[in-house]
């Protein structure tokens, strides 16, 4: 939360944002995360709870999903740009660097807790999991993909290219309109979770259990497919037809 709160700080001041404003959103924006977090596993994993409603309050023994937090997160954004009466493509493109980081850097608690990783492999940077962490389809089997460095290291080039990018706009050597860099960030994050995922053996799945979903419906995949289309069509919008994207706060920069 600090680094993010120092990068978009930083970022935003070149684009004219004040630093009080990304330090009122961060808090509510990283506890919409969390919530949208937790609402999203909760109803893909409901099969877990229906016998013990209360268990879905209980968010320190796990259970939260990027793509709720994403969510969540973005949608506390959008009302606190309608509160505070700011545009919230400009604000959005200033965070979403610092939400790059922030997942490169979670990620590796998925590591401390033994768990997000992929298919058996003997890879030389394999992860050894102990055997209280494995799915009973892989007891025998030792070393796993390290899926979440996989993405954590994805994740830092999501936020070098989005940082490269500001950059070029910033020295006017690149257009850059207000939600195009929101725009490379649903591209560029989709495309690597969605072949990461393909690795997983704790997927949250549409109709059936892990580690294999039936058809092959991994719900991460399917909304990195969404994420993909809504970023290149937006981009489209941007570059093809030279038009605004519309502002959801009805505030104009």
């Amino acid at each position: 939360m600090l680094l993010g709160l120092l990068l978009a700080t930083r970022l935003g001041r070149l684009r004219g944002i004040e630093p009080a404003l990304i330090a009122d959103l961060l808090p509510l924006m990283v506890l919409g995360a969390v919530v949208g977090a937790r609402i999203y596993y909760v109803a893909l994993e409901w099969r877990q709870y229906t016998n013990n409603w209360s268990d879905v309050f209980a968010i320190w023994r796990g259970g939260i999903a990027i793509h709720g937090a994403l969510i969540g997160g973005t949608l506390v954004t959008l009302f606190f740009c309608r509160w505070r009466r700011q545009p919230f493509w400009p604000l959005l493109d200033v965070l979403v660097p610092a939400v790059a980081l922030g997942q490169a850097i979670g990620r590796w608690g998925n590591f401390f807790n033994s768990e997000a990783f992929g298919l058996p492999t003997n890879l030389p940077w394999a992860l050894t999991i102990p055997m209280a962490n494995r799915p009973s389809e892989f007891l025998e089997q030792a070393s796993f993909h390290p899926t979440f460095l996989y993405e954590s290291l994805w994740n830092l080039g999501v936020c070098g290219l989005l940082l490269l990018l500001f950059r070029l706009g910033s020295q006017g050597r690149l257009r850059l309109p207000a939600g195009a860099m929101s725009c490379v960030y649903l591209m560029a994050y989709s495309s690597g979770r969605f072949w990461i995922e393909g690795l997983r053996l704790d997927p949250l799945c549409l109709f059936s259990q892990p580690p294999f979903c039936a058809g092959g419906l991994r719900m991460a995949q399917l909304m990195s497919l969404l994420l993909i289309a809504l970023g290149g069509a937006g981009l489209l919008w941007l570059y093809r037809f030279r038009r605004p994207l519309p502002d959801p706060s009805g505030v104009t920069a």
